[in-house]
């Protein structure tokens, strides 16, 4: 099997086997990650470890740009609903809702962010934003994420959340009521997928990580700038999941 079976199907993609890497196209380029973003956000906090915990909406928060739910400032929430928000429907309210909750500022936050990416070997990622919006200096690779992946994938709360169709939150006091279906097509469709994350700017073009387990076997696979990637992502999973069964 070539190390590269799918070369048209993005800038750069890695596919692993059981932690292995099997096909990868330029793992180590440095390309913006939209949204994938929020996995270094949600490794935070989980591993701030505080999901029952309650946190006030910032107005910062509620104003975020982008795919947002619609919290308001003051609002109370618990911190699990807020990342069932930012991982299932790519919030970015919610996601800087938590940055605040955890560091107490977005600033604090991206400074957490990038020490944990250091920590973890992310040598070709460097983060402006707990979100993914496109920025000059806002990058990571295919190879680093599938580091951070690997992070997450410790935390089981997180495919918890990753694998579900889509969720219900409210505020604290019930007043104000969400109701959200996950972005990753794959959900519900492809047997054994269990998240991760998807994203998608102009820029970043359509970006996923896609996680599944079949048995014993899980793969594990990281696009960005990916082309018809619902397509695209089936056939990999598929030749992967083949692949292993040889």
């Amino acid at each position: 099997m070539p190390h590269n079976p799918f070369p048209e199907v993005a800038t750069s993609y890695l596919v692993e086997i059981d932690g292995a890497q099997v096909w990868a196209q330029q793992p180590s380029r440095r390309l913006p990650p939209a949204s994938l973003t929020k996995l270094m956000t949600a490794l935070l906090v989980v591993e701030h470890g505080q999901l029952q915990a309650v946190t006030r909406v910032s107005h910062a928060a509620a104003h975020e740009s982008g795919t947002r739910i619609g919290i308001q400032p003051g609002e109370t929430f618990r911190i699990k609903d807020l990342l069932a928000a930012a991982l299932i429907d790519s919030a970015n309210d919610a996601c800087h809702a938590l940055a605040d909750a955890v560091a107490g500022s977005e600033k604090n936050f991206v400074r957490q962010m990038n020490e944990r990416a250091q920590q973890l070997g992310m040598r070709d990622t460097r983060f402006v934003n707990a979100c993914g919006h496109d920025a000059v200096h806002h990058y990571s690779s295919t190879h680093d994420l599938a580091l951070l992946a690997h992070e997450l994938l410790k935390h089981g709360e997180i495919t918890a959340l990753t694998a579900k169709r889509g969720a219900r939150i409210a505020t604290l006091d019930g007043k104000h009521r969400f109701s959200f279906s996950s972005r990753n097509a794959l959900i519900g469709r492809y047997r054994g997928v269990l998240g991760l994350k998807t994203g998608y700017t102009p820029r970043a073009g359509k970006c996923l990580v896609a996680y599944a387990v079949r048995g014993n076997t899980r793969v594990l696979l990281v696009m960005l700038h990916g082309h018809d990637r619902w397509w695209d992502a089936v056939d990999l999973l598929d030749l992967a999941f083949d692949h292993a069964h040889h």
